[in-house]
C-alpha cells in the first residue's frame, strides 16, 4: 500500500520525470491549457500553482526558484507579470483539471489542465462571485469586524424604525411587542394531604 507516499513515479526515472514535468508546466503556463493523462495532469497542476504563487511573490529568490522549473524566460516573464496580476486576489487554485476522453491507442484517461480565465480570477471555489460584505469579511481582522459592526448597526436601526412606527402601548427594551401586566400567581386548588 502507498500510505503517506505523495510521489507518482509514472514508470520513469527521476530525471526523466522531472524533465517531463518541467516541459508540461512550461507549456501550460505559455498556452494556458494542455491535454495530458489524468495522473500527469494532477501532478502538473501542483507545480503550476506553485509557479504562480512564486510569481505573486515577485522577489529575486522567487524568480530564481521559478526558473529552476520553467524552461523559457519569456514564460517566466509572463508568470511574474500577467499571471501574477490576474491572480493577485486569489489565494490558490489557479488551475482546473477537466476529464476529457479515453485515448485511442491505450485507453488512458485524458484530462485538460487549464488556467482559470481573466474573468474567473476572483471567483470563490463554489464558483460564485462573493458579495461586498462577504469579500470584506474575508479580508480578515479589522475589515471583517467593520463589516459585522455595520451589519448589526443597520439591523438595530431598522428595528428602531419599525418600533417607532407602531402605535400604542409601551415598548419593551428589545423594541418588540408592548409589555403586558405581570400575571398574578394562580392559587393551588389541591388540598394538602395529611391535614
Amino acid at each position: 500500500m502507498r500510505h503517506r507516499v505523495h510521489v507518482r513515479k509514472l514508470g520513469r526515472s527521476t530525471p526523466h520525470r522531472f524533465a517531463m514535468y518541467r516541459n508540461l508546466v512550461t507549456s501550460l503556463l505559455d498556452h494556458e491549457q494542455v491535454e495530458t493523462t489524468e495522473v500527469k495532469a494532477k501532478e502538473v497542476r501542483r507545480l503550476a500553482d506553485r509557479m504562480i504563487t512564486l510569481g505573486k511573490r515577485g522577489d529575486l529568490h522567487a524568480r530564481r526558484r521559478a526558473l529552476r522549473v520553467i524552461r523559457s524566460r519569456d514564460v517566466a516573464a509572463k508568470v511574474f507579470g500577467e499571471l501574477a496580476d490576474r491572480f493577485r486576489t486569489r489565494a490558490g487554485g489557479y488551475t482546473r483539471v477537466m476529464k476529457t476522453r479515453y485515448r485511442v491507442g491505450d485507453a488512458a484517461p485524458m484530462s485538460l489542465v487549464a488556467l482559470l480565465g481573466a474573468d474567473e480570477g476572483d471567483l470563490t471555489p463554489a464558483g460564485e462571485k462573493p458579495s461586498g460584505r462577504k469579500r470584506a469579511a474575508k479580508g480578515g481582522g479589522a475589515a471583517a469586524k467593520a463589516a459585522k459592526g455595520a451589519e448589526k448597526g443597520a439591523d438595530k436601526a431598522a428595528a428602531k424604525k419599525t418600533a417607532a412606527k407602531k402605535p400604542g402601548g409601551k415598548k419593551s427594551a428589545a423594541g418588540g411587542a408592548p409589555k403586558s401586566a405581570p400575571r398574578a400567581k394562580a392559587k393551588s386548588t389541591r388540598s394538602k394531604k395529611g391535614s
